[in-house]
């Protein structure tokens, strides 16, 4: 009879051993061995030895708790957030910036069989500029808590301060808690979403209950004192604008207008270097026909439309198709067509495959982009830029390449959510 593994957590035994972590793993933990296990450990740094107690064993791994540490790293660092350790949003402010960039692009080296080339970066803090904040009303302490969720929990974290935000939109959150708190529908609000466009900051309020017209009052005079763009959902997937202007950004010199619902990098600094390595190792020319996969609102797709003879960009979401037409109509670009198609179906038939490019980026979502591989090899480009936010479905994808005659020429990790276990990365293909 078959006999199936079941990964239910194991007995575990209480008793206390001791460990040096050796590496770092994406989110922050400790990794050693144990018994001839790799074994995780929260909080522990490379080169530190604790007194840990295992929490949870399985066949090819455990987790451990730290009880006594008993050496310090010098990568060891104070934590900036009041919050950290409990908020689930950073999970290594407690480690240098040093070592957080280098052990995820030795992690991204490992699972690329590559090095690591360059590690692109910014400011490591004040850099995001979007957020979500939950908002729940505790009938005990008759309060709004307005925050992040807990590490593993649903539970919300009330935050005061938060040092990754833009200081911008930091600086919005006692003034945002004080008007929402005097709302009559404090009861019914869902979350609140903040975004730093490069014309200012804008908020969109989902709210569960029809707001009251003193309400709004409230809500349009807080937007006005803030100097802000305020947005209403009373639906999930609709929002109606309360005051203020439409938002945008600039990228290489273009203005790239967007609705606050659209998907936008959060971190700046890192999106503009991103595009800007893009071009520059696509060498992009007058006589370049690209293809730009999963292109969104064309965040590459416009800038490589100013160098190219043609660009073509395709997306699954049509909204951000139709915001990328306006775009290059707004920029007086006229030789980008975008195409609103399913990139997980047979993509042979749709009417941009037949054309004829000679070189490929592609910024697929974490599942990766296994619809479009194959395709892309009887495009045959000289060129393809993988850029991922999962290093799992790049490393996937990247073998049906590489079976296909590409090798990677340059591969670069981006740390586009310092202090955080996102590892993001692009990779340049070229025929070997």
């Amino acid at each position: 009879m078959a006999q199936f593994y079941s990964a239910k957590r194991r007995n575990t035994t209480r008793d206390i051993i001791t460990v040096t972590a050796d590496d770092l793993d994406p989110f922050g933990q400790g990794v050693a061995r144990h018994q001839g296990k790799a074994l995780f450990i929260a909080g522990l740094l490379p080169g530190e030895t604790a007194e840990v107690t295992l929490t949870e064993e399985k066949r090819q791994f455990a987790h451990a708790r730290v009880k006594k540490r008993l050496t310090h790293s010098p990568e060891r660092v104070t934590p900036a957030c009041p919050h950290f350790n409990v908020c689930g949003g950073c999970q290594q402010q407690h480690v240098s910036e040093t070592l957080q960039q280098s052990s995820k692009a030795r992690a991204l080296a490992r699972m690329m069989h590559q090095p690591v080339d360059e590690i692109i970066s910014g400011p490591t803090w004040g850099y995001r500029r979007r957020a979500r904040l939950g908002l729940n009303f505790a009938p005990r302490k008759q309060s709004l808590q307005m925050g992040f969720r807990m590490a593993g929990s649903n539970d919300l974290v009330d935050v005061h301060h938060c040092p990754i935000l833009a200081p911008r939109l930091e600086a919005l959150l006692p003034a945002l808690r004080d008007c929402l708190s005097d709302l009559h529908a404090v009861r019914r609000l869902g979350h609140v979403e903040l975004v730093l466009a490069d014309n200012g900051p804008l908020i969109v309020l989902r709210h569960l209950a029809p707001l009251s017209e003193a309400d709004r009052e409230k809500l349009e005079r807080f937007s006005h004192s803030e100097q802000l763009s305020l947005f209403l959902a009373a639906e999930s997937d609709k929002i109606a604008q309360l005051n203020g202007d439409a938002p945008w950004y600039e990228s290489d010199g273009l203005r790239l207008s967007f609705s606050p619902r659209d998907f936008i990098q959060v971190n700046d600094a890192v999106n503009q270097q991103m595009v800007a390595r893009a071009i520059d190792w696509l060498a992009v020319n007058a006589q370049d026909r690209v293809l730009d996969l999963f292109c969104g609102m064309g965040n590459f797709t416009l800038p490589l439309a100013r160098r190219a003879q043609e660009v073509v960009g395709v997306e699954g979401v049509a909204a951000l198709v139709e915001k990328g037409r306006e775009n290059a109509a707004r920029n007086g670009l006229q030789n980008v067509t975008f195409w609103h198609e399913n990139l997980e179906e047979d993509v042979t038939r749709q009417p941009w495959a037949a054309a004829g490019f000679n070189k490929v980026l592609l910024d697929p979502a974490r599942a990766g982009a296994p619809g479009v591989m194959q395709h892309i090899l009887r495009l045959a480009p000289e060129k393809v830029v993988y850029v991922s936010c999962n290093p799992t479905t790049l490393a996937r994808d990247s073998d049906a390449l590489r079976a296909g005659g590409y090798q990677i020429t340059r591969l670069a990790m981006l740390d586009m959510f310092p202090h955080t276990g996102h590892l993001e990365s692009m990779a340049l293909f070229e025929k070997a």
